[in-house]
């Protein structure tokens, strides 16, 4: 049995009725029920999908269009008899959250004059028009919506790039602006990483496996899925990787996009070539067939390019005194040793090992030392370095007072047998070798990895911690690490931030450039559950309760328009 009723001139937003719908359909003796605006797309879907009828003709798209199939008169009634109660409880919920709403953009603006950005999640036929309006009020934007035109996407985006603003999406799922998340977004902790995303998951992923691996966001900027396709050409792709070069609070860049159009690409690469920071690259389904060109970084998956942009985080623009070239590995683990020696030679082209390993050199070329402490001309008379951390101790002085330093390289081993406290008996040395570079105007990098657990008796995140108040960046592995270092010497022998010093950049439009500075005051304009999502995450959010101009007819929609504008 089939029902379709029209409710005039009730506008609910999609997601409150895709719920209602499934809610309703639970009910006992319903088959299925589907409540829909009467837009012209929904009522196609409404035909195709079983509810078709001659009803449909006369909604309009701010009416709403219940749709029944049961298998009796009774499960129908129940339905209708439900709808008004579901929707009056929908109402009631949200009033709740305590966010008030306002029911057009000028009421919106007169209560968030310093508005910096909108987020739009209303029906997609819809969006274009709105998303002029607040291009007009000098708002950046983010596009929830879907089904809107591509020739819409580029006019829109155009329009914004030449105004100085910046448009994400249509079909934008996930942002997050100093920590505030729009849409579909994850808790992550701040940081100095900033993504340019146009895959919503893959940017989400990448941003909690930066997390797990102890690194942090500073910004998301979402692009959409069309941006970088030959239509579009990338054109929030280019603002949001300039944008994030300048930013303060960032210094490594992730690009995070299913594979673009080959020219979009090679105008996103050659203009990521020119930015100051190193940027981590990942197109989805696009084997990189190098690890490398310049300051990009290839990845193949999500977790690789989150785990270089956490290698990469702190390396650029590193800037140590004339002559600083040198790194130094003091080690306790053999192995470890021989895995650092390996990856720098790996690195930098050097010459094979020498096998026999004399003095304990597992390297030691060019500026290159890694040294096993835990050798045998170390351990003559005296205990095991993992027992006695004094043999690394005494070797600190004369590597931190060396004015060749540059980087200096620890590896810390946890467990049974260890020594109680080997970041306790390494930091007093590290500080004080720090102190004196310092004293000396020299700039001397100190990094590590811990192989233990929290479960061991020395506590991972204790010894992490302690590491991390003497000044020394801690990494999750050695080989990362060992990059981590070797990304620093890079820096400072060559210097990427030197050679794009003279790059012609365009300065960023003051209002992008606002936007990234703080957590960007929005105006949310649609789904009420996005707004009570920024604001439990502390944004300053203003609800506009969106609802179709002159009951969603086009025609009368222009006239309101031209008015309005008059």
């Amino acid at each position: 049995m089939l029902k379709i009723v029209i409710k005039p001139n009730q506008y609910s937003d999609s997601v409150s009725l895709m719920l209602l719908s499934k809610k309703l359909t639970d009910l006992d003796g319903v088959d299925q029920v589907s409540v829909m605006m009467g837009s012209p797309a929904n009522r196609e879907i409404l035909a195709a999908t079983g509810f078709d009828g001659p009803e449909l003709e006369q909604a309009g798209p701010g009416d709403l269009v219940v749709g029944v199939i049961a298998q009796s008169d009774e499960a129908v009634e129940n339905v209708l008899g439900r709808i008004d109660e579901e929707l009056s409880a929908q109402s009631a919920s949200r009033r709740s959250t305590g966010i008030q709403g306002v029911r057009s953009l000028s009421r919106a603006l007169t209560k968030s004059p310093d508005a910096e950005l909108a987020l739009v999640s209303i029906p997609g036929d819809h969006v274009a028009g709105q998303v002029d309006a607040l291009l007009d009020a000098n708002l950046d934007v983010m596009i929830f919506s879907d089904n809107v035109t591509i020739d819409d996407e580029v006019r829109l985006k155009t329009k914004a790039r030449d105004r100085g603003l910046m448009v994400m999406g249509p079909d934008c799922g996930t942002s997050s602006l100093g920590g505030i998340p729009l849409a579909f977004a994850n808790s992550t902790r701040k940081g100095s990483i900033g993504i340019v995303g146009a895959s919503g998951t893959g940017t989400q992923e990448v941003m909690i496996q930066i997390d797990r691996l102890g690194g942090g966001i500073s910004h998301a900027i979402g692009l959409g899925g069309r941006d970088l396709s030959s239509e579009v050409g990338g054109i929030t792709c280019l603002q949001a990787m300039s944008a994030l070069d300048a930013d303060l609070n960032t210094d490594t860049i992730v690009i995070v996009t299913k594979p673009p159009a080959a020219e979009v690409r090679a105008r996103v690469e050659q203009a990521a070539a020119q930015l100051s920071k190193p940027v981590v690259a990942l197109f989805l389904g696009e084997r990189p067939q190098t690890d490398r060109a310049g300051n990009i970084h290839f990845a193949w998956t999500l977790d690789e390019a989150a785990a270089k942009a956490v290698e990469l985080t702190g390396t650029a623009g590193f800037a140590p005194a004339t002559g600083q070239r040198n790194l130094v590995g003091l080690y306790t683990g053999g192995t470890l040793a021989s895995e650092a020696a390996m990856l720098v030679r790996d690195s930098f082209d050097l010459p094979a090992l020498d096998p026999h390993h004399p003095n304990g050199m597992i390297l030691d070329h060019d500026g290159f030392q890694v040294i096993d402490l835990g050798d045998d001309v170390y351990t003559r008379g005296r205990p095991h370095p993992m027992i006695d951390p004094s043999s690394r101790t005494d070797h600190m002085p004369q590597v931190f007072d060396d004015p060749a330093t540059a980087v200096v390289l620890l590896d810390l081993v946890l467990g049974y047998g260890a020594t109680d406290d080997p970041a306790g008996a390494v930091a007093v040395p590290i500080r004080e070798g720090l102190e004196r570079a310092q004293a000396a105007g020299r700039a001397i990098k100190v990094v590590a990895s811990i192989c233990g657990t929290d479960r061991d008796a020395q506590n991972l995140q204790q010894q992490k911690d302690i590491l991390t108040e003497a000044g020394v960046t801690v990494l999750a592995s050695n080989a990362a690490a060992v990059r981590h270092a070797i990304s620093l010497i890079e820096s400072a022998r060559a210097g990427h931030a030197d050679a794009v010093a003279d790059a012609d950049q365009q300065p960023v439009p003051a209002r992008i450039a606002d936007l990234l500075d703080g957590p960007p005051k929005i105006i949310n304009v649609g789904l009420r559950s996005f707004a009570t999502d920024l604001a439990d995450a502390g944004a300053a959010v203003t609800q506009y309760d969106w609802s179709p101009i002159a009951g969603g007819d086009p025609r009368l929609a222009r006239l309101v328009s031209l008015l309005a504008n008059r």
